[in-house]
Protein backbone atom coordinates (compact mmCIF):
# COMPACT_ATOMS: atom_id res chain seq x y z
CA UNK A 1 0.00 0.00 0.00
CA UNK A 2 1.06 3.54 -0.65
CA UNK A 3 1.73 5.68 2.38
CA UNK A 4 0.45 9.18 2.88
CA UNK A 5 3.22 11.78 2.79
CA UNK A 6 3.10 14.85 5.04
CA UNK A 7 4.62 18.22 4.29
CA UNK A 8 4.18 21.01 6.81
CA UNK A 9 4.24 24.59 5.57
CA UNK A 10 3.85 27.83 7.53
CA UNK A 11 1.80 30.35 5.57
CA UNK A 12 0.56 33.64 7.03
CA UNK A 13 0.95 32.24 10.57
CA UNK A 14 -1.48 29.43 9.74
CA UNK A 15 -0.72 25.76 10.11
CA UNK A 16 -0.98 23.95 6.79
CA UNK A 17 -0.60 20.22 6.32
CA UNK A 18 -0.45 18.45 2.99
CA UNK A 19 -1.28 14.78 2.94
CA UNK A 20 -0.85 13.01 -0.37
CA UNK A 21 -1.58 9.47 -1.38
CA UNK A 22 -4.32 6.90 -1.65
CA UNK A 23 -4.34 3.15 -1.37
CA UNK A 24 -3.69 1.08 -4.47
CA UNK A 25 -6.74 -0.91 -3.43
CA UNK A 26 -9.09 2.05 -4.01
CA UNK A 27 -12.28 0.74 -5.63
CA UNK A 28 -12.84 1.21 -9.34
CA UNK A 29 -15.98 3.33 -9.10
CA UNK A 30 -17.05 5.93 -11.69
CA UNK A 31 -14.87 9.04 -11.46
CA UNK A 32 -15.36 12.65 -12.47
CA UNK A 33 -14.95 13.51 -16.10
CA UNK A 34 -12.69 16.34 -17.20
CA UNK A 35 -9.83 16.13 -14.73
CA UNK A 36 -9.32 16.32 -10.96
CA UNK A 37 -12.24 17.03 -8.62
CA UNK A 38 -11.81 19.46 -5.71
CA UNK A 39 -13.82 19.04 -2.52
CA UNK A 40 -13.51 21.52 0.35
CA UNK A 41 -14.46 20.56 3.92
CA UNK A 42 -15.01 23.24 6.57
CA UNK A 43 -14.54 21.46 9.90
CA UNK A 44 -15.58 22.64 13.39
CA UNK A 45 -15.98 20.94 16.74
CA UNK A 46 -17.16 21.69 20.28
CA UNK A 47 -19.11 24.86 19.52
CA UNK A 48 -21.18 26.18 22.43
CA UNK A 49 -21.27 29.95 21.89
CA UNK A 50 -23.12 31.62 19.04
CA UNK A 51 -21.43 35.00 19.57
CA UNK A 52 -17.73 35.89 19.59
CA UNK A 53 -15.64 35.03 22.65
CA UNK A 54 -12.37 36.38 24.08
CA UNK A 55 -13.81 39.84 24.47
CA UNK A 56 -15.25 39.69 20.96
CA UNK A 57 -11.90 39.06 19.32
CA UNK A 58 -12.33 35.36 18.47
CA UNK A 59 -15.02 32.98 17.27
CA UNK A 60 -18.59 33.87 16.37
CA UNK A 61 -20.83 31.88 14.05
CA UNK A 62 -21.59 34.88 11.83
CA UNK A 63 -17.85 35.07 11.06
CA UNK A 64 -17.72 31.34 10.34
CA UNK A 65 -20.70 31.80 8.02
CA UNK A 66 -18.79 34.51 6.15
CA UNK A 67 -15.80 32.19 5.81
CA UNK A 68 -18.10 29.46 4.52
CA UNK A 69 -19.54 31.86 1.93
CA UNK A 70 -16.02 32.66 0.75
CA UNK A 71 -15.13 28.98 0.46
CA UNK A 72 -18.32 28.27 -1.48
CA UNK A 73 -17.53 31.10 -3.88
CA UNK A 74 -14.10 29.59 -4.45
CA UNK A 75 -15.40 26.03 -4.71
CA UNK A 76 -19.11 25.13 -4.93
CA UNK A 77 -18.15 21.63 -3.75
CA UNK A 78 -17.81 22.81 -0.15
CA UNK A 79 -19.17 20.76 2.75
CA UNK A 80 -19.44 22.01 6.36
CA UNK A 81 -19.15 19.49 9.20
CA UNK A 82 -19.12 19.58 13.00
CA UNK A 83 -17.47 16.84 15.06
CA UNK A 84 -19.81 16.89 18.03
CA UNK A 85 -20.87 19.02 21.02
CA UNK A 86 -23.42 21.60 19.97
CA UNK A 87 -26.53 21.49 22.17
CA UNK A 88 -24.70 21.94 25.48
CA UNK A 89 -23.15 23.31 27.61
CA UNK A 90 -23.51 27.03 27.03
CA UNK A 91 -24.33 30.03 29.15
CA UNK A 92 -27.08 31.21 26.82
CA UNK A 93 -28.58 27.74 26.77
CA UNK A 94 -29.34 28.00 30.49
CA UNK A 95 -31.55 31.07 30.02
CA UNK A 96 -35.17 30.55 31.15
CA UNK A 97 -37.49 30.18 28.15
CA UNK A 98 -41.04 28.87 27.70
CA UNK A 99 -41.34 27.20 31.11
CA UNK A 100 -37.96 25.56 30.57
CA UNK A 101 -34.61 26.77 29.21
CA UNK A 102 -33.23 27.59 25.78
CA UNK A 103 -31.34 24.29 25.96
CA UNK A 104 -29.66 24.58 22.55
CA UNK A 105 -32.49 26.23 20.57
CA UNK A 106 -30.28 29.24 19.95
CA UNK A 107 -27.32 27.36 18.51
CA UNK A 108 -29.42 25.08 16.30
CA UNK A 109 -31.03 28.20 14.83
CA UNK A 110 -27.61 29.79 14.26
CA UNK A 111 -26.23 26.65 12.61
CA UNK A 112 -29.30 26.45 10.39
CA UNK A 113 -28.59 30.01 9.25
CA UNK A 114 -24.88 29.31 8.80
CA UNK A 115 -25.55 26.28 6.60
CA UNK A 116 -24.04 23.39 8.54
CA UNK A 117 -24.30 20.20 6.48
CA UNK A 118 -23.31 17.22 8.64
CA UNK A 119 -22.73 16.64 12.35
CA UNK A 120 -22.12 13.73 14.68
CA UNK A 121 -23.11 13.55 18.33
CA UNK A 122 -20.83 14.84 21.05
CA UNK A 123 -21.16 13.53 24.59
CA UNK A 124 -22.72 16.84 25.69
CA UNK A 125 -25.65 16.50 23.30
CA UNK A 126 -27.03 14.17 25.95
CA UNK A 127 -26.87 16.78 28.73
CA UNK A 128 -30.35 17.75 27.59
CA UNK A 129 -33.51 16.14 28.87
CA UNK A 130 -35.01 13.58 26.50
CA UNK A 131 -37.79 15.87 25.29
CA UNK A 132 -35.37 18.76 24.73
CA UNK A 133 -32.97 16.51 22.83
CA UNK A 134 -35.68 15.29 20.46
CA UNK A 135 -36.93 18.84 19.89
CA UNK A 136 -33.42 19.98 18.91
CA UNK A 137 -33.16 17.08 16.44
CA UNK A 138 -36.46 18.14 14.86
CA UNK A 139 -35.32 21.76 14.59
CA UNK A 140 -32.04 20.80 12.88
CA UNK A 141 -31.96 21.57 9.16
CA UNK A 142 -28.61 19.80 8.92
CA UNK A 143 -28.00 16.06 8.87
CA UNK A 144 -27.03 14.09 11.97
CA UNK A 145 -24.80 11.06 11.38
CA UNK A 146 -24.17 8.60 14.19
CA UNK A 147 -23.05 5.02 13.83
CA UNK A 148 -22.84 4.09 17.52
CA UNK A 149 -25.40 6.19 19.47
CA UNK A 150 -28.98 4.97 19.72
CA UNK A 151 -32.09 5.42 21.83
CA UNK A 152 -32.65 3.43 25.00
CA UNK A 153 -34.08 0.55 22.94
CA UNK A 154 -31.05 0.41 20.64
CA UNK A 155 -32.90 2.00 17.72
CA UNK A 156 -31.72 4.94 15.63
CA UNK A 157 -32.89 8.36 16.75
CA UNK A 158 -35.42 9.94 14.35
CA UNK A 159 -33.86 11.25 11.12
CA UNK A 160 -30.33 10.31 12.27
CA UNK A 161 -28.31 8.43 9.64
CA UNK A 162 -25.79 5.73 10.50
CA UNK A 163 -23.57 6.87 7.59
CA UNK A 164 -23.70 8.97 4.46
CA UNK A 165 -22.21 8.73 0.99
CA UNK A 166 -21.88 12.08 -0.76
CA UNK A 167 -21.31 12.07 -4.50
CA UNK A 168 -19.41 15.04 -5.94
CA UNK A 169 -18.91 14.99 -9.72
CA UNK A 170 -18.75 11.22 -9.61
CA UNK A 171 -16.40 11.03 -6.63
CA UNK A 172 -17.99 9.18 -3.71
CA UNK A 173 -17.18 10.34 -0.18
CA UNK A 174 -18.28 8.16 2.72
CA UNK A 175 -18.81 9.53 6.24
CA UNK A 176 -19.61 7.69 9.44
CA UNK A 177 -19.69 9.05 12.99
CA UNK A 178 -18.69 7.67 16.39
CA UNK A 179 -18.93 9.15 19.90
CA UNK A 180 -17.45 8.33 23.28
CA UNK A 181 -19.91 7.09 25.90
CA UNK A 182 -19.11 9.45 28.77
CA UNK A 183 -22.62 10.91 29.19
CA UNK A 184 -24.91 8.02 29.97
CA UNK A 185 -28.35 9.60 29.92
CA UNK A 186 -31.17 7.11 30.40
CA UNK A 187 -32.53 7.74 26.89
CA UNK A 188 -29.31 6.90 25.03
CA UNK A 189 -27.39 3.66 24.45
CA UNK A 190 -23.97 3.20 22.89
CA UNK A 191 -22.14 0.55 20.90
CA UNK A 192 -18.38 0.17 20.97
CA UNK A 193 -16.96 2.77 18.55
CA UNK A 194 -14.19 0.43 17.36
CA UNK A 195 -16.56 -2.45 16.63
CA UNK A 196 -18.85 -0.07 14.76
CA UNK A 197 -15.94 1.53 12.88
CA UNK A 198 -14.88 -1.90 11.65
CA UNK A 199 -18.43 -2.61 10.45
CA UNK A 200 -18.85 0.74 8.72
CA UNK A 201 -15.44 0.52 7.02
CA UNK A 202 -16.28 -2.94 5.70
CA UNK A 203 -19.59 -1.59 4.39
CA UNK A 204 -18.42 1.76 2.98
CA UNK A 205 -14.89 1.17 1.72
CA UNK A 206 -15.91 -0.87 -1.34
CA UNK A 207 -18.51 1.77 -2.28
CA UNK A 208 -16.43 4.92 -1.87
CA UNK A 209 -13.35 6.69 -3.15
CA UNK A 210 -12.75 8.68 0.06
CA UNK A 211 -13.66 7.51 3.56
CA UNK A 212 -13.94 9.89 6.52
CA UNK A 213 -14.55 9.19 10.21
CA UNK A 214 -16.31 12.09 11.92
CA UNK A 215 -15.49 11.45 15.58
CA UNK A 216 -16.10 12.79 19.05
CA UNK A 217 -13.53 10.69 20.91
CA UNK A 218 -10.54 11.50 23.06
CA UNK A 219 -7.40 11.83 20.98
CA UNK A 220 -5.96 8.53 22.27
CA UNK A 221 -8.98 6.73 20.79
CA UNK A 222 -8.63 8.65 17.54
CA UNK A 223 -5.02 7.48 17.39
CA UNK A 224 -6.14 3.90 18.09
CA UNK A 225 -8.70 4.24 15.30
CA UNK A 226 -5.99 5.31 12.86
CA UNK A 227 -3.69 2.50 13.99
CA UNK A 228 -6.35 -0.19 13.65
CA UNK A 229 -7.99 1.00 10.44
CA UNK A 230 -5.55 2.26 7.79
CA UNK A 231 -8.46 2.15 5.33
CA UNK A 232 -9.54 5.56 6.68
CA UNK A 233 -8.45 8.59 4.70
CA UNK A 234 -9.29 11.27 7.27
CA UNK A 235 -10.31 11.45 10.92
CA UNK A 236 -12.09 14.73 11.64
CA UNK A 237 -12.48 14.91 15.39
CA UNK A 238 -13.55 16.90 18.40
CA UNK A 239 -13.76 16.70 22.21
CA UNK A 240 -10.35 18.08 23.29
CA UNK A 241 -11.18 21.80 22.72
CA UNK A 242 -7.63 22.39 21.48
CA UNK A 243 -6.43 22.26 17.90
CA UNK A 244 -4.26 19.34 16.94
CA UNK A 245 -2.92 17.60 13.89
CA UNK A 246 -1.57 14.08 14.11
CA UNK A 247 -0.42 11.42 11.66
CA UNK A 248 -0.85 7.88 12.90
CA UNK A 249 -1.02 4.33 11.62
CA UNK A 250 0.93 2.50 8.95
CA UNK A 251 -0.55 4.73 6.25
CA UNK A 252 -0.04 7.95 8.27
CA UNK A 253 -3.76 8.66 8.57
CA UNK A 254 -4.29 12.34 9.42
CA UNK A 255 -6.26 13.31 12.54
CA UNK A 256 -7.48 16.89 12.93
CA UNK A 257 -9.25 18.83 15.69
CA UNK A 258 -9.93 22.56 15.87
CA UNK A 259 -10.29 24.82 18.90
CA UNK A 260 -13.59 25.01 20.78
CA UNK A 261 -16.13 27.77 20.18
CA UNK A 262 -14.89 28.26 16.61
CA UNK A 263 -11.80 30.16 17.69
CA UNK A 264 -10.32 28.17 14.84
CA UNK A 265 -11.70 25.94 12.13
CA UNK A 266 -9.96 23.55 9.79
CA UNK A 267 -10.28 23.89 6.03
CA UNK A 268 -9.46 20.65 4.24
CA UNK A 269 -8.91 20.79 0.48
CA UNK A 270 -9.38 17.33 -1.05
CA UNK A 271 -8.23 16.71 -4.62
CA UNK A 272 -9.19 13.51 -6.41
CA UNK A 273 -7.41 12.67 -9.65
CA UNK A 274 -8.20 9.19 -10.84
CA UNK A 275 -5.46 9.42 -13.47
CA UNK A 276 -2.76 9.91 -10.82
CA UNK A 277 -0.79 7.07 -9.25
CA UNK A 278 -1.99 8.35 -5.88
CA UNK A 279 -5.50 9.65 -6.62
CA UNK A 280 -6.18 11.49 -3.34
CA UNK A 281 -4.29 14.47 -1.99
CA UNK A 282 -5.39 16.50 1.05
CA UNK A 283 -4.17 19.95 2.00
CA UNK A 284 -5.40 21.16 5.40
CA UNK A 285 -5.01 24.52 7.06
CA UNK A 286 -6.02 25.85 10.45
CA UNK A 287 -7.93 29.11 10.06
CA UNK A 288 -8.19 31.52 12.97
CA UNK A 289 -11.65 33.07 13.30
CA UNK A 290 -11.04 36.63 14.49
CA UNK A 291 -12.53 40.10 14.29
CA UNK A 292 -10.60 40.51 11.04
CA UNK A 293 -13.34 38.42 9.42
CA UNK A 294 -16.61 40.13 8.50
CA UNK A 295 -19.91 38.84 9.87
CA UNK A 296 -22.43 37.31 7.50
CA UNK A 297 -25.59 39.40 7.86
CA UNK A 298 -28.10 36.54 7.88
CA UNK A 299 -26.39 34.57 10.65
CA UNK A 300 -25.53 37.73 12.62
CA UNK A 301 -29.24 38.65 12.69
CA UNK A 302 -30.20 35.20 14.04
CA UNK A 303 -27.46 35.39 16.67
CA UNK A 304 -28.61 38.84 17.82
CA UNK A 305 -32.26 37.72 18.04
CA UNK A 306 -31.47 34.70 20.19
CA UNK A 307 -29.07 36.64 22.38
CA UNK A 308 -31.85 39.07 23.23
CA UNK A 309 -34.28 36.20 23.90
CA UNK A 310 -31.72 34.68 26.26
CA UNK A 311 -30.98 38.00 27.95
CA UNK A 312 -34.68 38.55 28.61
CA UNK A 313 -34.85 35.13 30.25
CA UNK A 314 -31.93 36.00 32.50
CA UNK A 315 -33.59 39.29 33.45
CA UNK A 316 -36.63 37.37 34.62
CA UNK A 317 -34.27 35.25 36.74
CA UNK A 318 -32.84 38.32 38.45
CA UNK A 319 -29.78 39.02 36.32
CA UNK A 320 -29.07 41.97 34.04
CA UNK A 321 -26.74 40.45 31.42
CA UNK A 322 -25.47 43.71 29.95
CA UNK A 323 -24.89 45.42 33.28
CA UNK A 324 -21.25 46.12 34.12
CA UNK A 325 -20.10 44.29 37.24
CA UNK A 326 -16.66 45.85 37.34
CA UNK A 327 -13.69 46.83 35.22
CA UNK A 328 -10.85 44.38 35.86
CA UNK A 329 -7.19 45.34 35.68
CA UNK A 330 -6.00 41.86 34.71
CA UNK A 331 -7.05 39.02 32.46
CA UNK A 332 -9.00 36.17 34.00
CA UNK A 333 -8.20 32.69 32.69
CA UNK A 334 -11.15 30.32 32.59
CA UNK A 335 -9.84 28.00 29.88
CA UNK A 336 -10.79 24.39 30.48
CA UNK A 337 -7.16 23.33 30.01
CA UNK A 338 -6.21 25.69 32.85
CA UNK A 339 -8.94 25.36 35.48
CA UNK A 340 -9.00 21.55 35.29
CA UNK A 341 -5.29 21.37 36.05
CA UNK A 342 -4.37 24.26 38.36
CA UNK A 343 -5.65 27.43 39.95
CA UNK A 344 -5.86 30.70 38.01
CA UNK A 345 -6.62 34.26 38.98
CA UNK A 346 -10.24 33.63 38.05
CA UNK A 347 -10.53 30.55 40.28
CA UNK A 348 -8.79 32.38 43.14
CA UNK A 349 -11.43 35.12 42.96
CA UNK A 350 -14.23 32.55 42.77
CA UNK A 351 -13.01 30.64 45.80
CA UNK A 352 -12.43 33.78 47.85
CA UNK A 353 -15.96 34.82 46.92
CA UNK A 354 -17.26 31.55 48.33
CA UNK A 355 -15.41 32.15 51.60
CA UNK A 356 -16.73 35.71 51.81
CA UNK A 357 -20.29 34.45 51.24
CA UNK A 358 -19.90 31.94 54.06
CA UNK A 359 -18.25 33.80 56.96
CA UNK A 360 -16.77 31.56 59.62
CA UNK A 361 -15.75 28.79 57.24
CA UNK A 362 -12.10 27.78 57.15
CA UNK A 363 -11.81 26.68 53.55
CA UNK A 364 -13.80 26.51 50.32
CA UNK A 365 -14.12 23.78 47.70
CA UNK A 366 -15.66 23.71 44.21
CA UNK A 367 -15.41 21.27 41.31
CA UNK A 368 -13.67 22.82 38.30
CA UNK A 369 -16.35 21.42 35.97
CA UNK A 370 -18.69 24.10 37.26
CA UNK A 371 -16.54 26.63 35.39
CA UNK A 372 -17.60 26.36 31.75
CA UNK A 373 -16.50 29.58 30.08
CA UNK A 374 -13.45 27.96 28.39
CA UNK A 375 -12.21 31.45 27.62
CA UNK A 376 -9.86 34.14 28.87
CA UNK A 377 -11.61 37.36 29.86
CA UNK A 378 -9.28 40.21 28.91
CA UNK A 379 -8.64 43.07 31.32
CA UNK A 380 -11.53 45.51 31.11
CA UNK A 381 -15.30 45.51 31.45
CA UNK A 382 -16.91 42.44 32.99
CA UNK A 383 -20.68 42.07 32.64
CA UNK A 384 -23.17 39.91 34.47
CA UNK A 385 -23.39 37.80 31.33
CA UNK A 386 -19.65 37.13 31.61
CA UNK A 387 -20.32 35.78 35.10
CA UNK A 388 -23.13 33.61 33.72
CA UNK A 389 -20.70 32.34 31.07
CA UNK A 390 -18.23 31.44 33.80
CA UNK A 391 -20.83 29.59 35.88
CA UNK A 392 -23.76 28.76 33.55
CA UNK A 393 -25.15 26.07 35.84
CA UNK A 394 -25.04 28.30 38.90
CA UNK A 395 -25.62 26.35 42.08
CA UNK A 396 -25.74 27.31 45.72
CA UNK A 397 -22.92 27.62 48.22
CA UNK A 398 -23.57 25.61 51.36
CA UNK A 399 -21.69 25.12 54.60
CA UNK A 400 -20.78 21.81 56.14
CA UNK A 401 -18.60 20.44 58.88
CA UNK A 402 -16.40 17.45 58.22
CA UNK A 403 -13.72 15.50 60.00
CA UNK A 404 -10.15 15.97 58.81
CA UNK A 405 -9.91 12.37 57.65
CA UNK A 406 -12.85 12.86 55.26
CA UNK A 407 -11.45 16.19 54.11
CA UNK A 408 -8.12 14.51 53.36
CA UNK A 409 -9.87 11.80 51.34
CA UNK A 410 -11.70 14.48 49.33
CA UNK A 411 -8.56 16.52 48.66
CA UNK A 412 -6.58 13.42 47.66
CA UNK A 413 -9.30 12.37 45.22
CA UNK A 414 -9.65 15.88 43.84
CA UNK A 415 -5.94 15.85 43.02
CA UNK A 416 -6.28 12.45 41.33
CA UNK A 417 -9.02 13.98 39.18
CA UNK A 418 -6.58 16.48 37.66
CA UNK A 419 -7.44 17.12 34.03
CA UNK A 420 -11.15 16.45 34.52
CA UNK A 421 -14.15 18.38 35.74
CA UNK A 422 -13.99 16.82 39.19
CA UNK A 423 -10.57 18.35 39.83
CA UNK A 424 -11.09 20.58 42.87
CA UNK A 425 -10.50 24.28 43.15
CA UNK A 426 -9.93 25.39 46.75
CA UNK A 427 -9.32 28.35 49.04
CA UNK A 428 -7.09 28.25 52.13
CA UNK A 429 -5.73 24.85 51.07
CA UNK A 430 -2.17 24.10 49.97
CA UNK A 431 0.10 21.07 49.69
CA UNK A 432 -0.56 17.76 48.03
CA UNK A 433 1.65 16.14 45.37
CA UNK A 434 3.69 14.36 48.01
CA UNK A 435 3.55 17.27 50.45
CA UNK A 436 1.28 17.36 53.54
CA UNK A 437 -2.05 19.09 53.12
CA UNK A 438 -2.16 22.47 54.83
CA UNK A 439 -5.34 24.26 55.91
CA UNK A 440 -4.69 27.95 56.52
CA UNK A 441 -1.00 27.12 56.70
CA UNK A 442 -1.40 24.41 59.33
CA UNK A 443 -1.04 20.69 58.74
CA UNK A 444 -4.37 18.96 58.21
CA UNK A 445 -5.47 17.16 61.38
CA UNK A 446 -7.44 13.98 60.69
CA UNK A 447 -9.30 14.27 64.00
CA UNK A 448 -10.24 17.93 63.78
CA UNK A 449 -13.67 19.07 62.58
CA UNK A 450 -13.36 21.64 59.81
CA UNK A 451 -15.96 24.19 58.72
CA UNK A 452 -16.18 24.13 54.93
CA UNK A 453 -17.90 26.22 52.22
CA UNK A 454 -18.73 23.93 49.31
CA UNK A 455 -20.78 23.94 46.14
CA UNK A 456 -24.00 22.13 46.97
CA UNK A 457 -23.62 19.99 43.86
CA UNK A 458 -20.70 18.13 45.45
CA UNK A 459 -22.72 17.14 48.52
CA UNK A 460 -26.12 16.46 46.94
CA UNK A 461 -25.43 15.28 43.37
CA UNK A 462 -21.76 14.30 43.31
CA UNK A 463 -18.96 14.24 40.77
CA UNK A 464 -16.70 11.58 39.30
CA UNK A 465 -14.62 9.93 42.03
CA UNK A 466 -16.25 12.08 44.72
CA UNK A 467 -19.48 10.14 45.06
CA UNK A 468 -18.63 9.33 48.68
CA UNK A 469 -19.57 12.93 49.58
CA UNK A 470 -23.18 12.61 48.43
CA UNK A 471 -25.57 12.67 51.39
CA UNK A 472 -22.67 11.61 53.59
CA UNK A 473 -23.59 11.97 57.28
CA UNK A 474 -19.98 13.04 57.81
CA UNK A 475 -20.56 16.07 55.58
CA UNK A 476 -24.11 17.34 56.30
CA UNK A 477 -25.51 20.38 54.52
CA UNK A 478 -25.92 23.00 57.25
CA UNK A 479 -26.66 26.42 55.77
CA UNK A 480 -27.42 27.74 52.29
CA UNK A 481 -25.42 30.86 51.44
CA UNK A 482 -26.89 31.61 48.02
CA UNK A 483 -26.01 31.46 44.33
CA UNK A 484 -22.31 31.06 43.59
CA UNK A 485 -22.67 33.56 40.72
CA UNK A 486 -23.81 36.25 43.15
CA UNK A 487 -20.79 35.47 45.32
CA UNK A 488 -18.44 35.90 42.34
CA UNK A 489 -20.08 39.20 41.41
CA UNK A 490 -19.60 40.46 44.95
CA UNK A 491 -15.96 39.39 44.97
CA UNK A 492 -15.22 41.04 41.63
CA UNK A 493 -16.70 44.29 42.93
CA UNK A 494 -14.67 44.04 46.12
CA UNK A 495 -11.39 43.45 44.30
CA UNK A 496 -11.74 45.70 41.24
CA UNK A 497 -14.36 48.19 42.40
CA UNK A 498 -17.95 48.81 41.32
Amino acid sequence: MLKKILAVLCLSCLLSACVAGRKETAPAVPQAAGGPVRITILHMNDVYEIAPVSGGKEGGLARVAALRDRLLAENPNTVTVLAGDLFSPSALGTAPYAQSRLAGRQIVAAMNALGLDYITFGNHEFDLKKEQFHERLKESQFTWISSNCFDQDGKAFPAVLDSKIIEVQGVKVGIFGVTLNSNKADYVSYKDPFVIAQEKIAELRPKTDILIALTHLNYQDDIALANRFPELDLILGGHEHENMQLLRGKDFTPIFKADANARTVYVHELRWDKAAAQPLSVSSRLERVTDALPEQEKTAKVVAEWQQIGYEGFRKAGFEPERTVTVSTEELDGLEASVRNHSTRLTELLMQGMLRAAPGTELAICNSGSIRIDDVLPAGRITEYDVIRILPFGGDIVTTKMKGSLLRKMLDQGLKNKGGGSYLQTANVSGGNGQPWLINGKKLNDKKIYSVAALEYLLKVGDSGLEFLVKNPGAPVLENKGDIRKALIAELKTVFGK
